[in-house]
């Protein structure tokens, strides 16, 4: 089967008696390769008739003026037709398979009397991850028009950014365009290539009467890709440090190695290994070092503030060709654990993400050791660990002691209190006893002398015995309305 990847222009436009080029654009899949490539006109009835394909057969209307040549090594077959009629405007398609209705790609061919040269296709190949510069015409030289670039659809061109600061959504951080040249040309870049920006785009100038001719630009990015997969996130806290390193090839001959801030489409340098250095940024960023054996440079950023948050480019620039990669950048206050000075722990906030999942005490542990190492794209952009101001180191002991929750700190401090109420109420209770049982002790001498003197002559010492263990009915209602401490009255 052959693969769904084929791209070309939807409109083309010749003049009477002159000629057309059509280019399309396919992936380099092996089916693809040596799969029949066709090129039919659409009649009425709907039925695409063969002009010519690769299968040897040319249309007996056509013969002496269109040719096909592919090239599979690089995904691109073209047609040619010359001497070009009225007859020829019509519906036509460039397409791969064994019958006309296959894959295939449909197109407008109108034939004027006099009409514009035709700019050619330009194919721009990529890798995964990797990026990739087009460079769009100059068109008209006036300042004041909108440059644009669009990826085209099925029915219109939808825009991918515009010199006024407009960028798609799925493109944020990964594609600006440059100021025009002198000449008025101008370049876009895109970087972080991923798989489904592959297709057709035009890039081109606006102005209020309308817009010059665009440039139309096929990518094809590369779904097998040497460039490794790497994080291209990096944290930092609001006055601290941040280093990193920015990766490019080695063996590629540079003119200028540069960091920039990407915003709202624009994508202005911070500084470059010439010396550069914005002056708003003077004294909080340098290159601290350049390795162009190994292909590096290294970025330090100081007293971080929360506005420095967000998208930043390493760039290294060849010629026309510029190649860049993003690193987002999320700045993070800090907050206190506790309200005890001497105890106060700096904690650093963390968005929402696969850290938020971990455990209390690893999340804070997290935030005080400092910053982690991640890496990004166009080689490796590393986040070396970095102490934040008026922080000191702390032992791994320290850290769990000062970032785990209040409670295994509050019970030192409630067990012993408690501890201490259990015995001074203890102690209290054994001190009433005992005074409790020298009155009653008191009270038990003077009754059994009361008794003694009232005792009737004729009681024998066993009835006296009764008398004194079962008290009379008023006794034990004196009890019962007494203190409650009746068990002590014998």
């Amino acid at each position: 089967p052959v693969s769904s990847s084929l791209y070309g222009s939807r409109f083309l436009t010749g003049g009477v008696g002159g000629s057309i080029t059509h280019q399309c654009f396919y992936s380099t899949t092996p089916a693809n390769k040596y799969d029949r490539k066709y090129w039919c006109k659409t009649a009425r009835n709907g039925v695409c008739y063969t002009i010519i394909s690769t299968s040897h057969y040319t249309s007996r209307e056509y013969e002496g003026r269109v040719s096909l040549g592919d090239v599979p090594q690089n995904g691109t077959f073209t047609v040619t037709m010359t001497g070009l009629r009225s007859s020829d405007s019509g519906t036509y398609r460039c397409g791969i398979g064994t019958t006309n209705e296959g894959l295939y790609v449909s197109l407008n061919l109108t034939v004027l009397a006099d009409a514009p040269v035709s700019r050619l296709t330009q194919l721009i190949r990529g890798e995964l991850r990797g990026s990739v510069t087009v460079l769009c015409p100059s068109g008209d030289t006036q300042r004041g028009e909108r440059r644009f670039w669009c990826k085209v659809g099925r029915s219109s061109c939808t825009l991918v950014a515009t010199s006024e600061g407009y960028v798609s959504r799925s493109f944020q951080g990964r594609v600006f365009l440059t100021p025009r040249e002198s000449s008025g040309a101008f370049k876009v870049l895109m970087n972080d290539l991923k798989k489904e920006d592959s297709g057709l785009y035009l890039c081109g100038t606006q102005r209020r009467g309308g817009q010059d001719s665009p440039q139309e630009v096929v990518l094809q990015v590369a779904t097998a890709s040497a460039l490794p997969r790497r994080p291209k996130f990096l944290s930092g806290t609001v006055g601290g440090s941040l280093s990193f390193q920015c990766h490019h090839d080695p063996r590629g001959n540079y003119e200028k190695k540069y960091l920039c801030r990407w915003k709202a489409g624009s994508c202005p340098v911070l500084l470059d290994d010439g010396g550069f250095v914005l002056e708003s940024y003077r004294g909080r960023i340098q290159m601290s070092s350049s390795d162009p054996a190994r292909g590096t440079f290294t970025v330090l950023l100081r007293r971080l503030r929360e506005e420095d948050a967000g998208w930043y480019w390493c760039g290294a620039k060849s010629g026309h060709t510029e190649h860049t990669a993003p690193v987002k950048l999320h700045i993070h206050q800090e907050i206190c654990s506790s309200r005890d000075p001497e105890t106060t722990t700096p904690v650093r906030v963390t968005p929402p993400g696969p850290a938020a999942r971990s455990t209390p005490t690893q999340r804070s542990v997290t935030g005080l050791m400092g910053t982690a190492t991640e890496s990004t794209t166009m080689g490796t952009v590393t986040l070396l660990p970095t102490a934040t101001p008026g922080t000191s180191a702390t032992s791994p002991g320290e850290i769990f002691q000062e970032s785990s929750s209040r409670e295994p700190r509050l019970l030192p401090v409630v067990l012993p209190t408690l501890i201490l109420l259990i015995c001074i109420t203890v102690t209290a209770l054994t001190l009433a006893k005992i005074k409790l049982q020298k009155k009653m002790a008191e009270e038990r001498r003077t009754t059994g002398n009361l008794e003694t003197a009232s005792v009737p002559a004729g009681l024998s010492p066993g009835e006296e015995e009764r008398m004194e263990e079962d008290p009379s009915a008023e006794e034990v209602q004196e009890c019962r309305m007494g203190s409650g401490k009746c068990r002590w009255v014998f």
